[in-house]
């Protein structure tokens, strides 16, 4: 059977930020506290770089799992906000008109992998962020990866996401969105692009000096 390589578009892709609670974010031990939140961020505004059909959802929000962080709802100020009472799998995403989902949320194996699941037997393409999403510990975080690839589910970096929505630098969003953005939450790369700058400006756009005449 030929592989076929199904990229995210961005013109039919929707991005659901899912249950990132700011108690469930106490319970994401399989990332440092700084990575994490970093990348919730991220996820989030992946959504206005791209301007993408955004979709918040929360769980028992009114109780042990607390609401969402401020951040991320002023991030999306009128994107629809479903905050249910229990029930994990249960998504108005139709509402959205896309056929491909990109997903980050607390827990990996629950509120990730059980509405990423979902999404597939119901026919959506699925991209899960994995940087987005935190569980208990690594074994966790990677039964319930190779759970949803088994479904079909393409498991992701932020940085993969990314640049498979932008695909090319020269489109739009392309280098002046994405470059700012990969320096605020992609520190190594961003750092990469300052070198490279650096070195254009004193001409050697290598990095390497100039060898002597």
């Amino acid at each position: 059977m030929s592989f076929r390589y199904e990229r995210i578009d961005k013109d039919n892709v929707a991005l659901l930020i899912v249950d990132h609670q700011e108690r469930l974010f106490q319970l994401a031990r399989d990332k440092t506290p700084q990575e994490f939140w970093s990348s919730i961020l991220a996820h989030a505004e992946l959504a206005k770089v791209f301007n993408l059909a955004t979709v918040l959802t929360s769980s028992a929000e009114t109780g042990q799992n607390g609401p969402l962080p401020a951040e991320v709802i002023a991030l999306h100020p009128d994107a629809p906000y479903i905050k249910r009472q229990g029930e994990v799998d249960a998504y108005a995403v139709a509402a959205t008109g896309k056929k491909q989902l990109i997903i980050g949320g607390i827990s990996t194996d629950v509120c990730t992998a059980f509405l990423a699941l979902s999404l597939r037997e119901a026919g959506y393409t699925v991209f899960a962020n994995s940087d987005a999403s935190g569980t208990f510990d690594d074994k966790t975080a990677q039964e319930a990866n190779d759970r949803m690839r088994d479904a079909g589910v393409h498991v992701l970096s932020m940085f993969a996401v990314a640049c498979e929505l932008m695909r090319d630098w020269r489109n739009t969003p392309g280098a002046p969105e994405l470059l700012p953005f990969f320096d605020k939450y992609l520190p190594q790369y961003g750092h990469h692009t300052r070198a490279h700058d650096a070195a254009l400006v004193i001409g050697t756009p290598s990095g390497m000096p100039e060898p002597p005449a």
